[in-house]
C-alpha cells in the first residue's frame, strides 16, 4: 500500500481529491479529526481545476484570483499542511455497508473501513456515444476535460479548426482554452433557441469571431484519418455541412455516481446523484456526499464551500450525533412543503 494507506481503518475516508474533497479534509483535520484520508484515482490531486489554465478561481477561498492549476495546487498544499493524507492512483471499486470500502492501488487490492465516508467524486461530461451522434470515428473528437488535459498538461493540440457542441459555461471555458492554444473554432452549435449561459457571456463567441448557430443539431461526423466535416440540421430542419478538423463535445454534465449506482446507497432520480438528507447524509448514515456528485454543475468555489459544510456535519455527527435519518427526512419534506 501507499504511505497514505498505512492504516486499514480511518475516521473519515474521502473519495475524490477535487475542491469539495480537499476542503472537507482540511476542515476535518483542523477540527481535530485524526485519521483522514483522501482516495484519488488520478496520479495528481486537485480535480478538474488543474486542467483549467485560466482564471477566475480562488477568490472566495484564498481572496485572490488564480488560474486553475495554481488554485488546485493551493488546495492540495492546504490539505496536506493540515495533516490530511492523500492516496493517489487509488480507485475505490465498491462501497459496502457501514463504511467498508474495496480499493485497488499500485500495491494491489485492499479492504478499508472508515467511520464516515464522504463521496466527492464530482461530475463527467456526456460523451459522443451517449449523445447518439452517428458517422465515422476518426481522431479529433473529444470533450472539454480531454481538451484541457491535452493543452495544459501534455502540451498537445488535438485539432486546429473544430466545431464546439454546446453553450454551457464549460463550453465558453473550452472556447477560451482553444483561443489560448491557437485553435480557431469554426462554429459553436446549440440545439435550443438560446444559449445556456447567462447574458451577456454568450457574446464571447462573437468577440472571438466564432459563429454561434442556434437550433443546430449535429447528426453525423465524417472523416477517415481525421475529422473532415460534420453534418448538421439547422433551425428549420434543413441539412447542412460544416468543414472542420475536430469536434469538441461540451457540457451535459451528469454526477459521477457509478459507485453509488452499484452499491446499497439510494440514488436521487431527479439528479442522478446519491440521495441525501439536509445534512448531506446518504441512505446509509455512514456515508455523506458533497459537491458536484449531488448536482451538475456547481463552480469550484461552490463545491469548496459545500465540502466545508459536509465536514462540519460529519464533525457534529462524531461529537453529538445527528438526528436519525427518518427524522431528518421528515424535516426535509416539511421544509419543502413550507417553501412550496
Amino acid at each position: 500500500m501507499t504511505d497514505a494507506l498505512e492504516y486499514a481503518h480511518f475516521d473519515v475516508a474521502i473519495i475524490g481529491a477535487g475542491p469539495a474533497g480537499l476542503a472537507a479534509a482540511t476542515a476535518l483535520k483542523r477540527g481535530g479529526v485524526e485519521r483522514v484520508v483522501i482516495l484519488e484515482r488520478e496520479c495528481v490531486a486537485g480535480g478538474i481545476p488543474r486542467h483549467c489554465g485560466h482564471p477566475p478561481f480562488g477568490l472566495r477561498e484564498f481572496h485572490r484570483i488564480m488560474a486553475g492549476p495554481s488554485y488546485a495546487r493551493r488546495l492540495v498544499e492546504t490539505a496536506r499542511d493540515a495533516g490530511a493524507d492523500i492516496a493517489l492512483k487509488t480507485t475505490v471499486t465498491a462501497l459496502g455497508p457501514s463504511g467498508a470500502l474495496s480499493v485497488v492501488s499500485p500495491a494491489g487490492l485492499a479492504k478499508l473501513s472508515a467511520k464516515r465516508v464522504l463521496l466527492a467524486t464530482g461530475i463527467r461530461e456526456t460523451p459522443r456515444a451517449a449523445r447518439l451522434v452517428s458517422g465515422d470515428r476518426p481522431p479529433g473528437i473529444c470533450n472539454t476535460g480531454a481538451l484541457q488535459s491535452m493543452v495544459y498538461l501534455k502540451n498537445q493540440i488535438p485539432f486546429r479548426r473544430p466545431v464546439i457542441v454546446g453553450t454551457e459555461l464549460v463550453s465558453f471555458s473550452a472556447l477560451l482554452t482553444c483561443w489560448r492554444a491557437g485553435i480557431r473554432p469554426v462554429a459553436m452549435l446549440e440545439e435550443g433557441p438560446r444559449a445556456h449561459v447567462r447574458w451577456p457571456l454568450h457574446h464571447a463567441a462573437r468577440l472571438f469571431g466564432v459563429p454561434l448557430l442556434y437550433g443546430a443539431r449535429i447528426v453525423a461526423i465524417t472523416g477517415r484519418s481525421r475529422v473532415e466535416a460534420v453534418q448538421i440540421t439547422d433551425e428549420s430542419g434543413r441539412p447542412c455541412e460544416i468543414g472542420c478538423d475536430g469536434v469538441l463535445f461540451t457540457g451535459q454534465f451528469t454526477p459521477e455516481a457509478s459507485l453509488v449506482a452499484l452499491s446499497h446507497l439510494a440514488l436521487d432520480p431527479d439528479t442522478g446523484g446519491p440521495a441525501v438528507d439536509r445534512f448531506g447524509r446518504c441512505s446509509d448514515p455512514s456515508y455523506f456526499a458533497a459537491g458536484n456528485v449531488l448536482r451538475a454543475v456547481e463552480t469550484a468555489g461552490a463545491c469548496w464551500r459545500e465540502g466545508r459544510a459536509a465536514a462540519r456535519w460529519i464533525a457534529r455527527d462524531f461529537a453529538a450525533g445527528l438526528p436519525s435519518p427518518d427524522t431528518a427526512g421528515r424535516k426535509n419534506a416539511d421544509q419543502s412543503r413550507d417553501s412550496g
